[in-house]
């Protein structure tokens, strides 16, 4: 239920000055008993808030009889001296240092116009720098733009710091009149209307709540809500339309631990009518996110669905761009956007590639020690974050594991949600979306067919299918229905004939490609009699693989995480097949083994060296470093017979089998010369 105030304990009147006033009752007493202290006092703010909260500030010195001077850079009534806003600042401030002999308070509002783009100071600032220190009769008061780094000699100066972000959630009910709240319906929804304005300073709340229009007390408030966003949303923002549900096709593990563990807490929140109950759970929502997967998974979509439920804005900034040569501008790219952020609120930040810019410190990442800087800022700006600011940080990456630590622990980027290839279910759901989207009337069989023929690696690369990859393939697949005037069904062979249109193939002779068909077809006779194996989809000898001549693809593996001894076994007998099966019906060999071979010894390798699954356990059950100087010469040679022990085990297998099933090989190998691309249908009749 949502928690209304009664139109009766609102204002009726409110001036900006008093909303200021009544926003900032801390930050104004806490600035005037530090100015009283004689410390100098420095105040970040927005911009448009500077001149409020100064005569705020001002009328509460005048109280105390304290002088305030005002430099701002205007020329003088007279319109004597230099010309430009800047030289006259600079002239205001000497003036001030060299002629003052009263204490009084001296106010820069625009700090901002002594620093360079990267922080540093301007090269009139130097001039005066010193001046700043030099009149101890001076009580300075500065004003800061969030956006913009002071330098060091200069924030010196100012011992007491104010930080001034939108308004408090307890003081947004003194913010609103009573005929601004009749465009939200019956009394004051409080907890829902500061969903939109907590990152809104009290100038620009009373300005934009002014702006809103429509009748008093609607049966639908949506319409003034609408207005209100519109008017928090900064720059080019918007708040994207997307369904975590009806736009992303299949993962849904993924869906459901964003749902369960974001979305409904945060839907939940929506439901308390107490400041208790709701910062209660507000302290149990991780702002900072880690998206991580392979490329072209949908991390970025996930998180502009989930902005989309909160009807949050989207602020996509890739790490490279964030990067500049100039010393502190990377950092102040990062202050900017979470400004940005702040002041759109509710917002998510999305940091592509956050491991461009926020690696492991100490690790030699050849920028200068520019990434290093960025991740300091990056963790002042969440460990900065209020509870009940609805800003949330995504960061996408497909190496986790190269981040910096500090950045994972709890309290940043503690919520960890892993993207993965698209599996089989997966893909069918992605094709249904794609296929209502392109109007592609993919039959049963055609859909059947698109999921399997995606199983394994991308024609003419060397990556797995993506969510990114099946979209490219229905756009192939309605331009080529757009250039051929197609209108029926799209079947298995549209399938193809999208996938491969414009796959360059290398052009083989006769006798190359019955080396290459016989080498494929005795991969494939050996996997079907490996029983731990997954099925095989298609076997082909088109040269349609990045840097294969042919290839024999298998479905989802039934298991997905665990591989056993008798898998690898099996492995390294297919591996052995095209070898094999070349000496068998040819009595030649062709080099398209060697990278089979350099497989199977891998894998060998790796069984005897690291998990101990040799053939014996005379060397014990133990793992071998990869380091061999600590390794024994007696040792090394009996790894080394192990292993190849192991590879000729699994050769003489894989020879038995080519043996004893010599006709299906060579029956496969005339298939595949005639019909070049075999799926699991059209040689399962060559299998007993």
């Amino acid at each position: 239920m949502t928690h209304r105030i009664p139109e009766s304990e609102l204002p009726t009147e409110l001036t900006p000055f008093q909303a200021v006033e009544l926003a900032y009752p801390t930050e104004l007493t806490k600035a005037h008993e530090a100015l009283r202290r004689r410390l100098p006092v420095l105040i970040e703010c927005d911009k448009e808030l500077v001149p409020y909260f100064y005569k705020s500030l001002r009328d509460r010195l005048k109280r105390d009889d304290v002088r305030c001077v005002y430099l701002d850079g205007r020329p003088p009534p007279d319109g004597q001296g230099p010309q430009g806003l800047i030289p006259n600042l600079l002239t205001q401030i000497r003036d001030a240092v060299r002629s003052s002999v009263e204490d009084k308070v001296v106010v820069l509002p625009h700090l901002d116009l002594l620093t360079t783009s990267s922080g540093g100071l301007t090269t009139e600032a130097r001039e005066v720098t010193g001046l700043l220190y030099e009149n101890p009769n001076l009580l300075w008061v500065g004003f800061k733009d969030p956006s913009f780094a002071v330098p060091r000699v200069i924030e010196n100066l100012f011992p007491h710091h104010e930080c001034i972000s939108g308004v408090e959630r307890n003081r947004l009910s003194k913010l609103v009149t009573q005929r601004e709240a009749r465009k939200f319906g019956e009394g004051l929804p409080l907890y829902q209307l500061y969903k939109y304005v907590s990152g809104t300073n009290a100038v620009r709340l009373r300005r934009l709540l002014g702006s809103v229009e429509g009748e008093d007390y609607p049966g639908d408030a949506n319409p003034a809500y609408q207005q209100l966003r519109s008017g928090t949303l900064s720059g080019d923002l918007s708040v994207p339309e997307l369904s975590l549900y009806d736009d992303i096709g299949g993962y849904d593990k993924v869906k459901d631990r964003l749902q369960q563990e974001i979305l409904d807490i945060l839907a939940y929140k929506e439901t308390l009518s107490t400041e208790e109950e709701i910062s209660r759970v507000e302290k149990l929502v991780p702002r900072g996110m880690i998206f991580w997967g392979p490329p072209g998974t949908g991390k970025t979509l996930f998180a502009k669905a989930m902005a989309s439920t909160l009807g949050a804005a989207v602020i996509i900034v890739s790490g490279p761009e964030l990067k500049s040569k100039w010393h502190g501008e990377s950092e102040q790219n990062i202050r900017r956007v979470f400004v940005q952020a702040r002041q759109s609120a509710p917002a998510i930040i999305v940091f592509d590639e956050l491991d461009s810019i926020a690696s492991a410190r100490g690790s030699d990442t050849g920028d200068g020690g520019v990434g290093h800087s960025m991740v300091n800022q990056l963790l002042t700006e969440l460990d900065g974050f209020r509870s009940n600011e609805m800003v949330f940080v995504v960061g996408t990456t497909n190496f986790p594991e190269s981040l910096d630590p500090a950045l994972l622990r709890p309290g940043r980027f503690e919520f960890k949600l892993h993207i993965p290839f698209p599996g089989a279910d997966d893909r069918l759901a992605i094709l249904k979306i794609y296929d209502a989207k392109f109007g592609l009337q993919m039959s049963e069989r055609g859909l059947d067919y698109a999921v399997k023929r995606t199983a394994g690696l991308v024609e003419g690369s060397i990556s797995r299918y993506t969510g990114d990859h099946l979209e490219a393939l229905c756009r192939a697949l309605a331009r080529r229905r757009i250039r051929e005037q197609l209108s029926g069904a799209t079947e298995p062979a549209d399938i193809d004939a999208a996938l491969e249109a414009f796959v360059d193939r290398p052009e083989l002779t006769a006798t190359e490609e019955r080396v290459v068909a016989t080498h494929e077809a005795g991969h494939a006779v050996v996997a079907l009699h490996c029983t731990n194996l997954p099925p095989i989809d298609r076997i082909s000898i088109r040269g349609d693989l990045g840097g294969a001549l042919g290839y024999v693809s298998y479905g989802d593996s039934r298991n997905q995480y665990v591989q056993t001894r008798g898998e690898l076994l099996d492995r390294i007998a297919v591996l052995f097949g095209g070898r094999e099966s070349e000496d068998l019906l040819l009595e030649d060999l062709s080099f398209g083994s060697a990278h089979d071979l350099e497989q199977a010894t891998g894998i060998a390798r790796w069984l005897v060296e690291q998990l101990a699954m040799g053939p014996d356990h005379s060397l014990g059950v133990r793992m071998y470093e990869t380091d061999r100087r600590n390794v024994s010469e007696a040792a090394l040679g009996r790894l080394e017979e192990e292993v190849q022990q192991m590879l000729a085990e699994q050769r003489t297998r894989c020879r038995t089998i080519l043996e004893e099933n010599l006709e299906m090989v060579k029956g496969l190998t005339e298939l595949l010369l005639e019909k070049k691309v075999l799926d699991r249908a059209a040689f399962a009749h060559l299998v007993k």
